[in-house]
């Protein structure tokens, strides 16, 4: 089941304007290397289920995972061939709001070759550019 808040006070929201860098969450804090984002953009939260998936996937039940976005924000659509007006279309999606400098996901009891790989694999599942990403202090 793809994540999404439990519950909101407003069901829709506008699409916001997206600038700057991250100035938070932009370091590896909870694990040992990271994969660190390098564009802006919305991550969904079938993006974020499949990254996950395809992480756990590979490292086999070694080491662990964590996940460090969460899609907080709803995207609203209408059906296709629909007039204009009648208000605003109900909930499509949810996203995470994915700044420069974000880290998206987390690997510690790895070594570093299979922490890259493993990573390298999510990242051609996200929408944006990505790195890896090492802690930057010793444990």
């Amino acid at each position: 089941m793809a994540m999404m808040p439990a519950r909101v006070k407003y069901r829709k929201q506008q699409r916001g304007i997206m600038r700057g860098v991250a100035s938070r969450g932009n370091y590896v804090a909870f694990g040992e290397y990271g994969l660190q984002s390098l564009e802006m953009g919305w991550v969904t939260a079938r993006q974020i289920e499949a990254g996950r998936v395809a992480l756990s996937h590979f490292l086999q039940r070694e080491g662990r995972v964590l996940v460090r976005i969460f899609p907080h924000k709803s995207v609203s659509g209408k059906p296709l061939e629909v007039r204009q007006g009648s208000g605003k279309g109900e909930p499509e999606f949810w996203c995470a709001v994915v700044k420069p400098g974000t880290v998206m996901f987390e690997v510690s009891g790895v070594g570093e070759d299979i922490a890259r790989m493993a990573l390298s694999r999510v990242s051609h599942k996200m929408p944006v550019r990505c790195r890896f990403l090492k802690r930057r202090h010793a444990v």
